[in-house]
């Protein structure tokens, strides 16, 4: 119920309706009612079109008359390049007015901190490959010895929505610029206009390329200013420099609170290491830790004799407006580390949907990812609308949400042409429940 409400409260239902094919024939289904109701079965569990339909029977009186399998499996067949277009454009037009409604919220906009700085009005765009399993059409051995898809995505860290993902075959490549660029495209497409002054994009070692970095560059305009920090895979070269480092240049890492971490160490490495044809103004940070035992196969020679395990970052912060010292070295460390939130997003989405696409058709697999694309964003928006303030649920992951929230322990009834949902007394997360549907019901239309 929760899920749907937002879907509805938010604009997304109607906007998807004024898209998708539509028709007044006898027995027609309404394209866009499946492709939510899809969205929310795959939220609360669903790991295929089968699961879908039987989730939709047994809650006939909130889904209606349920969307047969079959039926789904050519709605999403049937969505090709235009119609995905289309769709991009409403999720965009629909996260604007989201976030609009997070801003008037107590607390406002989810601005991150970092290391104990607030990073107030920047966009945080993380981005990684991710896999997923399965042996239908395209699925090939992946770069981490798995076999199913390799697909490329975005994330908002602020808010942890979905911003954009591309399906791609199992043995794609993980630095395959012309992909990154496309989704750093459509990532960027979806955040809304007024909030796209100031953009922080952060990718993992596969964005360490020439064609991604100085595509980044290239976005900044007058109005817009674009700062990345990316993984960078260690050369030769590159431990020549670390080596020259003098011992005074290293200095105690911090924790993401902003305090010190004893025992780990960042320097900066630009102007000691002398590779050329990066982006002017690309700047190397280095930080060094005492290697554990399960990194021991990993540790170059170099890295033996030295008794440290090194990891470099690439840079083009030199200040980001507003934020004090952020262009030291200890804080473009921890401002790259807290990326690792991106497997979060990772685990999450693959627990609603992409932990394995269920169709021998690549494009319904296609359009199957869309649905969990959808349903990233439901559940991150009945969280940051209606739950932001509610110990134990503002930051739930699916699972929690489904015990305690999507699959309530209640009766939906009919009584003298009303419907009553009555829950059961005893269950702890009753209030929060009906605080949750209130708010919810609560939002402004969509105008």
């Amino acid at each position: 119920m929760l899920l749907r409400r937002c879907a509805d409260r938010t604009g997304l239902t109607d906007a998807l309706a004024k898209v998708l094919p539509s028709s007044a024939a006898a027995g027609w289904r309404d394209r866009a009612a499946v492709l939510v109701h899809l969205a929310v079965a795959i939220t609360l569990g669903a790991r295929n079109l089968s699961d879908a339909e039987q989730l939709q029977v047994h809650h006939r009186a909130l889904f209606g008359i349920a969307a047969s399998d079959s039926t789904a499996r050519r709605i999403l067949a049937a969505l090709d390049e235009l119609a995905l277009a289309r769709i991009m454009k409403v999720r965009a037009r629909v996260r604007r007015h989201v976030w609009s409604l997070l801003c008037l919220r107590p607390g406002g906009f989810p601005w991150l901190t970092v290391a104990g700085k607030r990073l107030t009005s920047w966009i945080v765009i993380d981005a990684t490959v991710i896999t997923s399993a399965s042996k239908k059409t395209g699925a090939a051995v992946t770069f981490k010895k798995t076999f199913g898809f390799h697909p490329l995505a975005a994330w908002c860290a602020n808010t942890t929505e979905s911003l954009a993902m591309l399906l791609r075959p199992g043995n794609a490549g993980t630095n395959t610029v012309s992909d990154h660029i496309t989704v750093l495209t459509d990532a960027l497409a979806q955040i809304p206009g007024s909030a796209t002054a100031k953009i922080l994009v952060r990718v993992d070692g596969a964005g360490a390329t020439h064609g991604l970095l100085e595509h980044l560059e290239a976005l900044n305009t007058a109005r817009r200013t674009v700062r990345y920090t990316v993984g960078w895979k260690i050369t030769g070269e590159d431990e020549q420099a670390i080596a020259k480092l003098p011992e005074t240049a290293w200095e105690t890492s911090l924790h993401q609170d902003g305090s010190l971490q004893e025992g780990y160490f960042v320097a900066e490495l630009t102007g000691v290491n002398t590779r050329e044809g990066w982006p002017e103004g690309t700047r190397l940070i280095v930080r060094r830790v005492r290697p554990t035992r399960r990194h021991l196969r990993k540790l170059t020679a170099f890295e033996k004799k030295a008794g440290w395990r090194y990891c470099v970052t690439a840079t083009n912060i030199r200040h980001m407006w507003g934020i004090a010292g952020s262009g030291h070295s200890q804080f473009l460390d921890v401002l790259h580390r807290s990326h690792a939130a991106v497997e979060d997003r990772v685990r999450t989405n693959k627990a609603m949907g992409l932990g394995n696409l269920p169709s021998a058709s690549w494009e319904v697999n296609r359009g199957w990812m869309l649905a969990a694309n959808l349903a990233a964003d439901l559940d991150a928006w009945v969280r940051l609308l209606a739950l932001h303030d509610i110990d134990g649920l503002a930051d739930a992951e699916p699972d929690t949400m489904r015990f305690r929230l999507y699959h309530l322990p209640a009766r939906l009834t009919d009584h003298a042409r009303r419907r009553f949902l009555r829950i059961e007394r005893t269950w702890p997360w009753a209030q929060a429940f009906t605080t949750c549907w209130q708010r919810l019901t609560n939002l402004p239309a969509v105008t």
